[in-house]
């Protein structure tokens, strides 16, 4: 694959397309909107997008919930026909077209709504994902401690119910208020937090809670988020974390600020030190007791589990969340790129790097939890978790057993920091790019707009640092991006693979790499991926089940909530659907079938090559490239 791709990058300066195309290099010039400062800069950003918390704190759940080793074959399976080829879709029209998520969608101005969904999307996951990094720091700031502050129960937070860890709270004969844990009897039902338990009658994590709890979980209950007892009762803000969200917000906007210049250089150090945190650990955990125990149950198959389509399932949502597509980052990273630089190489490198760091995470997750569980003497199934309660419970206090525990949580949180800006960083340039591209006169306004613009976001997040903040988070994490992220990314396959044409996608990759797009992706593209989308999609809307936070049940009126923040990605997609009709001429048949035709912004960034792009599509027939005539996904 790679000497193949390297002479398709070497073809790219010496075969000529057609005798209607300009293959020189002259008159190649640097769009005003600016392009990345090497290669490195770019693959590093593309992987720091890609490689997030799913990556550490979801991906090792959901394997070993789903089969363990036997998991991968799914998985890999989804990559391969799903991610990989919507992934190399984006970059490459993205690159072709140096538009970005918005404005790419000139290729068929009846889905220009797709691309503001997709705006939207990125928009509101910046808004609540900056909060993990306020936690995370929170979190880093009590690690220079002397004294871990969730390690012990003699602190002014915690409760009469409080244990000071898991060996603790499953030894047996534990007194706390109310009542008596026996060994063996109770333990699940405690552990709330790791395993999403969901206990009838209890409303919450208020003063009345009598369930006993870990140390680590009461300072992430009670101190860190002061939580309420409920959806209802919001409360006041946290200072503490409103500040680290404002410094959190006050980092990404130091590091954005120039654009892709200045976040080529940030993911330097954001993209592969948390590959060195992870080695580090990975290593440490291997030398613990249990460690190697956890390694291998993570690993180990139960091939029953892929009779199950529900397993398929969540190994194509798995693919969709931890790499990255229709999210809209994709394609503006890759508008930054040169005319001719190798998408395809660098899609299969990033797909198979970010990819392979969710195995490797879970290696390491699985270490510790390993040592976790033998510390406890309880099985591993019981503290196996994902999410906040892995990065805020189960870890700190797997840390708190080592030796340096201040040194091992610092490390740790440090990391979660990373992952988290590196995701960050794309999905606030995806925003900013598309607002700079729609008002070009903007770009030498560039820093406040990027200021105002993180400002805007963090008042926005202020809601989630309040005592009820964990409740919104889950809920709007729990509705607001899966559903029409699944839609859009078919949407991409349809409009691109039957409505352009996947002919003409080939040509236009061709014209950038010197050689058409591997016969593989035009079938993906046109019928695989696709489907397996469809697929999902109407699963997932199936068997969509309301949210829990623990062993708090949300009360009715949260699902209502939650599908209306759901509906509001989708929103634009419908409104500019109607306006890309009503402003064309004719009658409505002719309307539609216009509004489905690229407009005539659409063509190749490399200025030399627009005239004779647009001479030759221009003198083809009119009705070409028409729904009616294009549903054709020919090799």
């Amino acid at each position: 694959m790679d000497s193949e791709t390297d002479k398709g990058e070497k073809g790219a300066e010496v075969i000529p397309l057609s005798e209607s195309f300009d293959r020189s290099d002259s008159g190649d010039d640097t769009p005003a909107r600016g392009t990345w400062g090497s290669q490195i800069d770019y693959l590093l950003s593309v992987i720091g997008f890609c490689v997030g918390l799913g990556n550490v704190w979801r991906f090792p759940y959901i394997c070993n919930r789903n089969g363990g080793g036997a998991f991968l074959i799914p998985f890999i399976v989804c990559l391969v026909l799903c991610g990989l080829p919507l992934f190399f879709l984006e970059v490459a029209m993205g690159q072709f077209s140096g538009k970005s998520a918005t404005h790419v969608w000139s290729v068929c101005p009846l889905m220009k709504g797709v691309g503001i969904g997709m705006l939207i999307i990125s928009a509101g996951t910046a808004v609540y994902s900056t909060t993990i990094c306020a936690w995370s720091l929170y979190y880093t700031i009590f690690s220079c401690r002397a004294v871990l502050p969730w390690t012990d129960c003699g602190n002014s937070w915690n409760t009469d119910s409080c244990v000071t860890n898991l060996q603790a709270l499953s030894q047996g004969l534990t007194e706390v208020a109310n009542f008596t844990l026996l060994n063996g009897t109770d333990v699940n039902s405690t552990l709330t937090v790791y395993n999403n338990t969901t206990v009838p009658g209890s409303s919450g994590w208020g003063p009345n809670d009598t369930l006993a709890h870990t140390a680590a979980e009461e300072f992430w209950q009670y101190k860190a988020l002061s939580i309420s007892a409920g959806l209802g009762q919001l409360g006041g803000i946290r200072w503490e974390l409103a500040l680290c969200l404002l410094a959190s917000w006050v980092l990404i906007f130091g590091c954005i600020v120039k654009g892709v210049r200045s976040v080529g250089k940030a993911v330097y150090v954001t993209a592969t030190l948390p590959y060195v945190i992870l080695t580090i650990l990975f290593v440490r955990g291997l030398t613990l007791p249990g460690g190697t125990k956890g390694v291998l149950f993570y690993i180990t198959p139960d091939f029953s589990k892929l009779l199950e389509i529900q397993v398929w399932l969540e190994a194509c949502l798995q693919v969709f969340y931890s790499l990255g597509p229709a999210w809209g980052g994709l394609v503006t990273m890759a508008s930054y790129n040169k005319f001719n630089t190798n998408c395809l190489r660098n899609a299969i490198i990033c797909t198979f790097v970010s990819e392979g760091t969710s195995l490797f995470a879970g290696l390491v997750i699985f270490s510790i939890l390993g040592f976790m569980a033998h510390e406890a003497n309880i099985p591993i199934s019981d503290v196996v978790s994902s999410g906040p309660g892995l990065g805020f419970v189960i870890y700190p206090e797997a840390l708190a057993q080592l030796p340096l525990p201040q040194l091992w949580s610092f490390v740790f949180f440090i990391m979660l920091i990373l992952l988290a800006m590196d995701s960050l960083f794309s999905l606030v340039e995806t925003v900013t790019s598309a607002i700079l591209d729609e008002y070009p006169s903007l770009l030498k306004w560039r820093v406040p707009v990027t200021l105002g613009y993180c400002l805007v976001s963090f008042l926005l997040g202020l809601i989630f640092t309040t005592e009820g903040g964990m409740y919104i988070f889950q809920l709007v994490d729990w509705y607001f991006v899966v559903i029409f992220l699944i839609f859009y990314g078919f949407i991409e396959c349809i409009i691109f693979g039957w409505v352009y044409g996947v002919n003409r996608v080939s040509a236009d990759i061709e014209l950038m790499l010197g050689r058409p797009v591997p016969f593989f992706f035009k079938i993906t593209w046109c019928y695989i991926t696709p489907a397996m989308l469809l697929i999902t999609f109407i699963f997932t809307l199936v068997q969509y089940q309301p949210p829990t936070y623990g062993r708090y049940v949300y009360p009715d009126y949260a699902v209502t909530i939650g599908w209306c923040l759901a509906s509001i990605p989708g929103i634009p997609f419908v409104v500019m659907m109607f306006h890309a009709i009503y402003k064309e001429e004719g009658n409505l048949v002719q309307r539609f079938q216009k509004s489905l035709k690229p407009d005539s912004s659409w063509g190749p960034s490399k200025s030399s090559l627009r005239v004779s792009y647009m001479d030759k599509h221009n003198k083809a027939n009119p009705l070409k490239d028409t729904f009616i005539s294009s549903l054709s996904c020919r090799s």
